[in-house]
């Protein structure tokens, strides 16, 4: 299906008016001297992680221990996904880096 011109600028705006919103109202609801809420610095506190957790089920969740390559890929990348971050501390690091570990695997191992 193809939008007509109106619909894309209409569909563009209203990303950009989204996006302005998520940014600026934290802002403007807790103002640099007014402390925010605990409820607030909590979910700061506890959100990454579980944000984490939920990626990690979301991408092992059609691995099958039962067929193919037995999940032996993923359980490569986790490792090295892990010894990077434990050696370097640096996340873009650890992610580009199980991924290059990942698709190295698909395309030369288990291909």
């Amino acid at each position: 299906m193809i939008m007509a011109t109106w619909q894309g600028v209409v569909t563009v705006l209203m990303a950009v008016l989204g996006t302005i919103i998520t940014r600026f109202l934290p802002f403007v609801l807790f103002p640099e001297p007014k402390k925010p809420p605990h409820i607030i610095d909590y979910l700061g506190n506890v959100l990454p992680y579980a944000m984490t957790g939920l990626l990690v089920v979301y991408s092992l969740k059609n691995v099958n221990p039962f067929a193919g390559s037995h999940g032996i890929p993923e359980a490569i990348a986790i490792a090295a996904i892990v010894v990077l971050h434990v050696w370097k501390r640096n996340m873009l690091l650890s992610i580009a880096g199980g991924i290059v570990v990942y698709m190295a695997l698909l395309q030369l191992v288990f291909a």
